[in-house]
């Protein structure tokens, strides 16, 4: 989405007691004046817009694709060798009009006070979990722990007020849909860490005959 979708005219009401209320809209902003949905963005993640994220609805909770989050051990001996490996692994959230959603930053302030405010709900932007795990890698193979985070979306659209008409307008709106991790077990969804192998390729069979590496077990990163 390469721009902004709707525009709205700041409404101003006069009070006169002969005239009542009088509501005069802006004139609407000519195509090539539409700002890009990345500018509105930015206004709202530095603060020069006055944003809010409206009408979040929360998605079903769903696996996010494993990834692998250790070193690489391999196994240059001639048995299935065992090794405890620490990994950790820190999945963040993005949003379809912006890219990543930055922790501390403007826009995750305005996500979570809005999904707070209309689900009780406390989203976090990102989630980091660690822990160690036993590999067992036959011979001749690389093995690796890889993890898969529960994930969900959120949609909502974006709107934002300016003191001062931008873009010929008060207000732009913007819709968008955020990604990012969940609570392990919603939607009865869980995390999942796995350990994964394969066959050596030939380059890394040389570094298995090649000085120290030669008949051990080693890692390095991946």
């Amino acid at each position: 989405m390469s721009r902004a979708l709707r525009y709205g005219g700041r409404t101003l009401a006069l009070t006169a007691s002969a005239l009542g209320t009088i509501a005069v809209a802006a004139v609407p902003a000519v195509a090539d004046d539409q700002p890009t949905a990345e500018q509105i963005m930015a206004d709202c993640a530095s603060g020069q817009g006055k944003c809010s994220f409206n009408s979040p609805e929360i998605g079903q909770a769903y696996l996010g694709e494993p990834r692998q989050v250790s070193e690489l051990l391999y196994n240059c001996t001639a048995s299935p060798a065992s090794q405890s490996m620490a990994w950790a692994d820190t999945v963040g959230s993005s949003h379809s009009v912006g890219g990543s959603v930055t922790v501390g930053g403007g826009i995750e302030g305005i996500i979570t006070a809005s999904v707070t405010a209309t689900y009780n709900y406390t989203w976090q932007s990102s989630r980091t979990e660690t822990s160690t795990f036993t590999l067992t890698v036959r011979p001749g193979e690389v093995g690796w722990i890889s993890r898969a985070q529960v994930m969900q979306r959120i949609s909502g659209t974006w709107q934002t007020h300016y003191d001062d008409p931008k873009w010929g307008h008060y207000y732009w709106f913007v819709p968008d849909v955020v990604t990012g991790p969940a609570p392990n077990g919603t939607d009865g969804k869980r995390n999942a860490v796995v350990v994964k192998s394969r066959k050596m390729t030939a380059d890394e069979k040389k570094l298995c005959s090649s000085g120290a590496n030669q008949d051990s077990v080693f890692t390095r990163g991946g």
